[in-house]
């Protein structure tokens, strides 16, 4: 008799919802996991005793078949061949193979095959509730992934931006705040977070959406070409101006003009541009006549233009003028509830660009998008998606395409370093943490310890530290050995 202490009690209400097909040509068997599994909380458990009927009890529930759960060996079908016909009708389905002893390598087989695992006979129930569970969290997030393009489309978007994130959700709230008004923005955001979505949106949903919207990224132009590209010059302005020249400001005229990098520009014209917002007003290079221009200016930046005011390389005139009203952007890292809704979101995209048909992304290269830390944020994910769809030869995306690209490190195992290396890195630390605070004195550092000072003494010798390295205010130099003598 199976003592109550061995069931793992699991919430009913969490499991209810889940559905099980259990397949085995034994009735014995189909009895007893099915009493076990209702003790776990599984009790939407379809049952049937050979693989023909099992079949046609998966096509009639039309895809709400959650798991199977089936024998390896059976007359009329195995295990293997019946999880194949059920993954065409339903790719996401996750599969355990019950197997003996004499047919593990058929599971095996199974497993490359796309189940999910396999149990062995007789059965450990708690080994199988187990890989059930996880097996369930692998389908629930497949799903999830699968209603990502509804959701999107219905309401998780802000023109091109996306997100369900409390995060994104308080820009996209700042957005509709700012964009009827004239105030100068200001965007704050590392490299690839968005910002310059976030200021066509602004300008989309302004009074302004019928004028030009001009970006300009000020990093990306040469310093001596800054001031005829923002203002233009007439024909004859120099050598090789052998036509006229609108210039940034005149193009956006009655529109939106968005600076990008902001903090990139020189002082000198940094100067020129606080005179255009102050005035209204531009000059052409080689021309007398000034021009009135009508824009509404949105600036943004990755640096601290604060902190750039305090150490004198921003003016700080220009920075209270533009930082008017300031919206900062979430590195991805800090919504990673955002990264499987951008990650459907373009490979839909590039699926329907590139004429590929993606039926199935596979859980480990879901798994790795939601644990990378996208240093890059959204346009490095979305660069990395491109290339995936890209490089695909078929319908489904695997870890395996992840050569090339910044997912592939992230996919390698973690090396683990022995626990005896482990302990003696702790234990060099420590003592050195305890030099510092002592400034070298080893009484106060074995006292410190719980040490006596002899033995303190052979201790700090075993791990090659000096006190006097300690005692003097010069520098303490570590090495990488840590191994004691």
């Amino acid at each position: 008799m199976t003592k109550i202490s061995n069931i793992r009690l699991v919430d009913k209400n969490t499991n209810s919802k889940n559905m099980i097909l259990l397949v085995d040509d034994e009735n014995g068997i189909l009895v007893t996991t099915k009493m076990r599994l209702k003790l776990f909380g599984y009790e939407n458990v379809i049952t049937a005793s050979d693989p023909l009927e099992a079949l046609k009890i998966f096509k009639n529930q039309q895809g709400k078949i959650d798991l199977l759960l089936s024998d390896q060996k059976m007359d009329e079908m195995s295990g293997k061949e019946l999880m194949e016909e059920c993954l065409k009708i339903d790719p996401d389905l996750q599969t355990i193979i019950f197997t003996a002893h004499g047919t593990i390598e058929k599971a095996v087989e199974a497993v490359k095959a796309g189940a999910f695992s396999y149990v062995e006979k007789p059965i450990n129930h708690e080994d199988l509730a187990l890989k059930i569970e996880k097996a369930l969290e692998k389908r629930q997030l497949l799903k999830k992934v699968a209603d990502l393009e509804r959701i999107v489309e219905d309401q998780f978007h802000f023109g091109e931006m996306i997100g369900t994130s409390p995060q994104i959700r308080a820009v996209f709230r700042r957005i509709v705040q700012v964009a009827p008004i004239e105030s100068t923005i200001t965007i704050y955001g590392e490299s690839g977070t968005g910002k310059e979505l976030v200021a066509n949106a602004i300008h989309f949903h302004s009074p302004r959406n019928k004028g030009p919207f001009v970006p300009v990224n000020c990093a990306a132009i040469p310093e001596t070409l800054l001031e005829d590209e923002f203002f233009g010059h007439v024909k004859g302005a120099y050598t090789s101006a052998v036509t006229t020249k609108a210039g940034f400001f005149r193009q956006a005229h009655k529109g939106t003009l968005f600076l990008d990098e902001v903090g990139e520009m020189s002082e000198a014209m940094q100067a020129k541009l606080l005179r255009v917002i102050e005035t209204g007003e531009i000059k052409a290079l080689g021309s007398d006549h000034v021009h009135k221009v009508d824009v509404r200016l949105i600036v943004a930046t990755k640096r601290d233009l604060s902190k750039m005011v305090k150490e004198g390389s921003f003016r700080e005139d220009l920075y209270y003028r533009i930082h008017v009203v300031p919206i900062n952007i979430p590195p991805l890292r800090e919504r990673k509830e955002d990264i499987l809704l951008l990650m459907q979101h373009f490979f839909k995209k590039y699926e329907t660009k590139m004429g590929k048909d993606i039926k199935r992304i596979q859980g480990d290269v879901i798994d790795s998008f939601r644990t990378y830390n996208w240093p890059g944020n959204v346009r490095e994910l979305k660069n990395v998606v491109e290339y995936l769809v890209a490089v695909s030869k078929g319908n489904t995306i695997t870890s395996e395409m992840f050569a090339n690209t910044s997912l592939a490190d992230n996919c390698l195992p973690q090396k683990k370093i022995p626990l005896r290396q482990a302990k003696d890195q702790f234990i060099k630390k420590y003592l050195e943490d305890l030099f510092r605070i002592t400034k070298g004195n080893v009484s106060k550092a074995a006292d410190s310890a719980g040490y006596y000072r002899a033995d303190f003494y052979k201790l700090f010798q075993k791990y090659g530290l000096n006190p006097k390295d300690y005692r003097s205010n010069k520098k303490v130099v570590k090495t990488d050995n840590i191994s004691p003598k």
